[in-house]
């Protein structure tokens, strides 16, 4: 018998996240162990009317080609992602790696290539996903791989997932709209205020938010979902962050990342791991050493890190800010190839403050 939860998952993402209606495609990108996901979202597909595709990666041949591939190769564009970016109705991306580490030996600048390459794609897509002729939503099945980052077993980690995504519940639909409705008065509170000053552990960071908007993830850009965010204006930034919470970006990870700021620009960057993929990555373009995302986490089921971002940037008592790109309806005008959050846990004695008024303590909310 299979596991109930993974058919709530199939139904959430479609009649929720997605709303996938009669007549519309549905571009599945995924790794061959998500087949026990695909079959339901595929069968749910089918039964709402829908056309759906499903496109596998294999693993190892992105390995093999930034390792061995010409340049030409690297940064060929696949039918399959361009024509879901550039025609399809909705789309998930389920994020599946049987190997986390197979990365970790590539040379930065391939990587690098790769994302230049894939950036006029990347900019019609989130086009596409901004005036709503695309949905799109980024989910995580739960492998092996990611429980052994997380420091749990298989089992354990599956459920973490899964209650993370309120998939325990009878009817998560209905949690999810809870949850939406709450982070809406928080992102109503959050409007017309100008100034955010981060307090902590080795951080001490100001920036402005005047003019942007806040917008509500409450499982429909990303499942799980859990945060609202907006962009900083951009040459505000000033100070310095110590980021008490590993990252990674592009399959590569990145420990005790301290950055220093000056009118908005990284003006210095030290990591305890990942050094000069860090230093390769802010070089990328000339967006890619700016804030592009300032974020609260906020999924109540989420606690603890677990060295994933799509998890870890919704983890309760933290906030974020993304590398890069920022995302036009915030109001943010950053553009770059790359968008890379990086957690901070407030947690651990640190404060926020907007317009002067204290608004998260010690990672409580206390503005409601």
């Amino acid at each position: 018998m299979g596991d109930p939860r993974l058919r709530r998952m199939a139904q959430v993402l479609l009649h929720y996240s997605l709303e996938v209606k009669q007549g519309e495609r549905l571009g599945v990108r995924a790794e061959p162990v998500t087949l026990p996901l695909l079959q339901e979202i595929a069968d749910e597909a089918i039964r709402i009317g829908a056309f759906p595709e499903i496109f596998i990666e294999v693993p190892g041949v992105k390995e093999m080609l930034l390792k061995h591939g010409s340049d030409t190769q690297v940064a060929y564009i696949p039918d399959s992602f361009r024509l879901i970016a550039e025609e399809y109705e909705t789309a998930i991306d389920i994020l599946s790696r049987t190997n986390t580490s197979d990365m970790n030996n590539v040379d930065p600048a391939r990587l690098a290539l790769l994302s230049q390459s894939q950036k006029d794609t990347f900019q019609t897509l989130r086009a596409r996903c901004e005036d709503g002729s695309l949905r799109r939503s980024i989910t995580l099945y739960p492998t092996n791989a990611y429980a052994q980052d997380a420091g749990m077993s298989q089992r354990e980690f599956e459920d973490f997932v899964y209650h993370a995504c309120f998939l325990d519940d009878e009817d998560p639909i209905a949690r999810w709209q809870e949850l939406s409705r709450q982070q809406d008065q928080l992102v109503a509170w959050m409007q017309g205020k100008r100034n955010v000053h981060i307090q902590g552990p080795d951080t001490d960071l100001t920036f402005s938010i005047a003019g942007r908007i806040f917008l509500n993830d409450d499982g429909r850009y990303n499942f799980p979902g859990g945060e609202f965010f907006t962009a900083p204006v951009e040459d505000s930034v000033n100070g310095y962050i110590h980021y008490n919470i590993p990252t990674s970006y592009g399959g590569r990870s990145v420990e005790d990342v301290r950055l220093r700021f000056e009118h908005g620009t990284v003006v210095e960057a030290q990591a305890k791991q990942g050094q000069a993929y860090l230093e390769k990555m802010l070089s990328a373009d000339a967006g890619a050493n700016r804030l592009g995302e300032f974020a609260f986490g906020n999924n109540p089921h989420i606690n603890r890190s677990i060295n994933n971002p799509l998890f870890d940037e919704k983890m309760s008592g933290t906030i974020h800010f993304a590398l890069g790109a920022s995302f036009p309806l915030t109001g943010g005008v950053n553009r770059s190839v790359i968008h890379w959050d990086m957690v901070y846990d407030l947690r651990v004695g640190a404060e926020v403050r907007i317009d002067g008024e204290l608004v998260c303590k010690d990672g409580q909310i206390i503005v409601f």
